[in-house]
């Protein structure tokens, strides 16, 4: 009975503890990872700093509707990324195409 006694005793007092703390949201991916605007997926773009869900749906969006990003600065098209949100952005972001099967060299 006094085990009991003690191990309820031990366990109000961690939640007591644990309800003090605060709440802290998910932590965020690696903010310093180069992102490939045409390849990155919405969750990938919310990695970005300053990129929530709803700006990372809409560049997902822009690029289904005008093809690949031909240059970095084209992300200043789609709404919510003004242009000193992407100047911060700019140096974790690349446009560069993955390579394709065909630009390999054949084995014989």
């Amino acid at each position: 009975m006094m085990v009991l006694a003690a191990a309820v005793l031990t366990l109000t007092a961690s939640l007591a503890a644990q309800s003090k703390t605060p709440a802290r949201p998910a932590a965020k991916p690696d903010s310093t990872a180069i992102v490939n605007l045409n390849t990155a997926s919405a969750s990938d773009l919310e990695g970005l700093p300053g990129i929530g869900a709803k700006t990372a749906a809409r560049i997902v969006e822009y690029r289904q509707k005008n093809g690949p990003f031909k240059k970095v600065e084209e992300l200043m098209n789609v709404r919510g990324v003004g242009e000193k949100n992407f100047l911060k952005l700019k140096p974790q972001l690349t446009i560069a195409a993955a390579k394709a099967d065909h630009d390999r060299p054949q084995q014989p």
